[in-house]
């Protein structure tokens, strides 16, 4: 179950026979000793004999029993519509792989679900933590940067990816890819990537940065195992030895280490999806000395349902320390996996708190 509603909406939902709902809460009637889901079938109850429960447990721990008519049991519930959801993004990933992407309707993806559009787009959102409109958008973003690597030129990767429009690409080519199509294609050829190696108190840091800003911050035991990273990222871009400027931004980034509250004002060049984006500048919000859960971070950011997402874009930041990704914790406050090691997510923690 998820994040009950405030009752006015609640008894909305219930009073509509709202099945998105249905992951999200279960009402009781007081006279009858049942709870079911806000979309059972049976007749309405008075509002005045209602009460709200976020969840199977919390109904039948206050003596509750479960509906027979719409059986309210959490196995059939929320479990039953990810895999309703995960059939749909199953549809998605195959229209847009055979280019049919701008084709799938709302409906056409409502209609095996047994669902309204409206309602449809709700679920969605719920299991997936997006709209089914922006996961088509990120699968097409996936499949332009797999064609831009194999295709004979960048216009028949741009409509072999399902785009109508080569103009419609380029507007969105610098959130899509995070640098130009054909610095893209060419695995950085054009890019001109400065680095740096040092020391710090958890072990060897690297940071790159391009004519935008800082682009990596790694963290590691070898120097080797870093710039092989980075080298592979940007397989072809020319990487250049910083200078001594480059130098001081390299002391800066490791003044974050070893004093959590320095000032972090340093240029960035941020390269994710639109959904990574959002969780990043949420991590960055995240104050010193402070941890949240996956699921924190999901409802900051308007979508409850995808902590797993999330974590996933928690794993993809490839900026330690500026990108505080290790602030981030499993709900019951354990440490969770981080790029750079659990290890020295333990330390950033302990020396963030005393900070």
């Amino acid at each position: 179950m998820r994040n009950k509603p405030e009752e006015n909406d609640a008894w909305q939902a219930v009073s509509e026979r709202d099945g998105a709902y249905d992951a999200v809460f279960v009402f009781a009637v007081k006279t009858t000793g049942i709870f079911c889901k806000p979309s059972c079938p049976a007749r309405r109850p008075l509002r005045r004999n209602v009460v709200f429960y976020a969840g199977y447990d919390e109904a039948t721990a206050n003596g509750y029993r479960p509906c027979k008519r719409c059986k309210p049991d959490p196995r059939m519930g929320y479990d039953a519509r990810a895999d309703v959801i995960a059939d749909a993004c199953r549809r998605i990933e195959n229209a847009i792989e055979n280019a049919e992407g701008e084709n799938v309707s709302l409906a056409d993806l409502a209609g095996p679900a047994g669902l309204s559009p409206h309602h449809f787009q709700k679920v969605f959102k719920a299991v997936a933590g997006v709209s089914p409109k922006e996961y088509a958008v990120a699968t097409r973003s996936d499949k332009i940067r797999r064609r831009l690597n194999h295709a004979p030129s960048i216009t028949e990767a741009i409509y072999d990816a399902g785009y109508t429009s080569a103009g419609r690409f380029y507007e969105q080519a610098g959130k899509i890819l995070g640098m130009t199509p054909s610095e893209y294609k060419n695995g950085g050829a054009e890019l001109d990537i400065k680095f740096a190696l040092g020391e710090c108190s958890l072990g060897t840091i690297l940071v790159a940065s391009s004519t935008k800003g800082i682009c990596g911050i790694s963290l590691g035991d070898d120097p080797e195992d870093l710039l092989r990273d980075l080298e592979d990222r940007f397989r072809n871009a020319t990487l250049i030895g910083g200078d001594a400027d480059f130098e001081d931004t390299v002391a800066r980034v490791v003044g974050l280490i070893e004093n959590p509250r320095a000032s972090a004002d340093l240029p960035l060049d941020i390269r994710g999806t639109a959904f990574q984006h959002k969780v990043w500048k949420a991590l960055c919000d995240i104050p010193v000395g402070q941890t949240k859960s996956y699921r924190d971070i999901a409802e900051t950011i308007g979508a409850p349902a995808a902590a797993r997402a999330v974590a996933a874009a928690c794993a993809a930041n490839r900026l330690a320390i500026a990108i505080p990704c290790h602030r981030v914790v499993r709900r019951d406050g354990g440490l969770s996996g981080y790029r750079w090691g659990i290890d020295r997510k333990r330390k950033l923690l302990a020396r963030e708190a005393k900070a």
